[in-house]
């Protein structure tokens, strides 16, 4: 089949005229798309900004006016936590910018601030002890609860709380078979105070809840770019 010359000329009039047209099409829908980019990612930008600061690390003193718990440190030792002594934390060799450290720091409401893969996390057991996961292992006992961990942060002092299983937050409790802490003597054994949720149902080490002291868990706000340790043991 052939073209005239009439039809060619046609037909590239045609032709010319469905590409520009198809151009200009084109360049409004990338302008639309452009126009959109802005609202996209401003969205993700302020969900992601609102996942980190969820993210905040900090550590917790304890609050109890006029008891021997006012203000001491909670640690994580051993698989559990204590109010005063120092934590217990490990640092293999060759790991940079990893230290070991006496504080204990906490992360995401109820994470250790860790480097050690799978994280460690804050957990209650079935006795209502409060405890974390060893390294490398996410096994918690039966019937032991995650949750819910609140924190708030404030001003000065946040706030960290547990309201799990009905509890109305932490109590610390003696680990050294004596109350004597309610004595003056000064050869009194000075109790190890190990945390607790605040339940009535909770198995102590003395047997009896009415021994421990609840207390305000103010969180200090932890200001790291880098995980406090590699892992606590």
């Amino acid at each position: 089949m052939s073209w005239s010359p009439l039809n060619w000329k046609h037909l590239s009039r045609f032709s010319h005229s469905n590409y520009f047209h198809s151009l200009s099409l084109f360049k409004m829908k990338i302008s639309a798309l452009l126009s959109l980019v802005p609202l996209v990612a401003a969205l993700p930008g302020k969900q992601a900004k609102q996942a980190k600061g969820s993210d905040a690390s900090f550590g917790v003193i304890s609050a109890r006016s006029a008891s021997p718990i006012h203000l001491l440190p909670l640690n994580a030792v051993g698989s559990y936590f204590y109010l005063g002594g120092n934590a217990q934390s490990y640092c293999p060799e060759g790991i940079p910018g990893c230290k070991q450290t006496n504080e204990t720091v906490i992360t995401g409401g109820h994470f250790l601030d860790v480097m050690v893969p799978g994280g460690q996390a804050i957990f209650v057991d079935p006795k209502g002890a409060l405890r974390f996961t060893a390294p490398h292992s996410a096994y918690e006992p039966a019937g032991s609860s995650d949750g819910p961990f609140t924190y708030t942060p404030g001003n000065s002092f946040g706030h960290w709380s547990y309201e799990g299983q009905g509890a109305s937050g932490f109590m610390a409790c003696p680990t050294n078979g004596t109350t004597t802490y309610r004595r003056s003597r000064r050869d009194a054994a000075a109790p190890k105070w190990q945390v607790y949720a605040a339940l009535q149902n909770a198995t102590v080490p003395s047997g009896s809840v009415s021994d421990c002291i609840g207390f305000d868990a103010l969180a200090v706000a932890h200001n790291s770019t880098v995980p406090a340790t590699w892992e606590y043991i």
